[in-house]
């Protein structure tokens, strides 16, 4: 029988050659191991798995760089827009100051030419006859002209001006012998008749100044003319032409034509829409706000 000292004493002997092969074999798998692993730390990773998390920052990094410069797409057209509204501003400014010079310089005798006449418009001319009271027509409805009224009630949906109609009278020029239309001016509501109005109608002579107009185009939602009921919504030269027998000639007596108890002259406008700046400013506002909220993201965090 086996003791119980020899037995410890085998133990002792065979422990230490255990360590020795259990250490030899734990090397051995560490320099044998399959390519795709490496020991870190006394663990195991996969190459595989660090090349798809490598992968998925890359794209992730990719996606970010597409976000980044197309978002800055928005301050940059925002800015393009702005200063495409600078430009349309002066462009507007210079065309309202030439209207401006044009309503208020020296009338010029009326060419005879319908031609000719056709490239005066906003011009003044001075023309010599007298009024046909009997074939008078109505655009309507109107409002008095006003740039001050106009100005301060811009972008308002509505007007506190009084609404009426635009007396136009066919006029004999007497030293051209031939026969216009003349828009003599605004008349309210309650004084359209002829009747109610009868000093206004004047049967001399007289010499008028006034501006040259030409046809306008019928914009949409504008009622077609009606001519039987002599309501008329924008000038049709051709058809007014053709119910008076007069030239398809047109111009707006200025104010100094007008006389107590007639038509308003100086029915002419030439206040032209200009709320330019207002876009200038919102574009420049959303152009400034985008830019910062686009630093504040992609660059201030760097």
């Amino acid at each position: 029988m086996v003791s119980l000292t020899s037995l410890l004493t085998y133990s002792r002997r065979l422990l230490p050659t255990l360590k020795t092969q259990n250490h030899a074999f734990y090397t051995k798998r560490s320099f044998f191991l399959p390519g795709p692993f490496k020991r870190v730390d006394g663990r195991f990773l996969g190459f595989g798995r660090q090349s798809s998390s490598t992968a998925a920052k890359a794209a992730e990094k990719g996606e970010d760089s597409f976000l980044k410069w197309f978002l800055l797409l928005i301050p940059a057209t925002t800015f393009g827009l702005g200063t495409w509204q600078v430009k349309r501003r002066q462009w507007k400014l210079k065309l309202i100051d030439d209207l401006t010079r044009l309503t208020t310089a020296e009338p010029i005798p009326l060419p005879l030419d319908p031609y000719e006449v056709n490239n005066l418009e906003y011009r003044r001319v001075k023309v010599r006859g007298h009024y046909d009271h009997s074939q008078e027509l109505y655009i309507m409805p109107r409002s008095p002209v006003d740039p001050e009224r106009e100005a301060r009630e811009a972008g308002r949906l509505s007007s506190s001006a009084e609404t009426g109609a635009n007396v136009i009278t066919p006029f004999h020029c007497t030293d051209l012998g031939i026969t216009i239309l003349v828009n003599r001016g605004f008349v309210p509501r309650q004084k359209i008749r002829p009747e109610t109005r009868m000093k206004g109608q004047v049967e001399d002579e007289v010499e008028l100044v006034g501006v040259v107009r030409l046809a306008e185009n019928r914009k949409p939602f504008v009622p077609n003319n009606d001519v039987e009921r002599n309501r008329w919504h924008y000038r049709d030269l051709e058809a007014m032409a053709q119910v008076t027998g007069a030239a398809p000639i047109f111009i707006d007596a200025d104010f100094s034509s007008t006389i107590p108890g007639g038509p308003i002259g100086g029915q002419t406008r030439v206040t032209l829409r200009n709320e330019h700046m207002q876009y200038i400013i919102t574009w420049y506002g959303l152009c400034a706000a985008t830019s910062y909220m686009w630093y504040a993201k992609f660059i201030k965090k760097i």
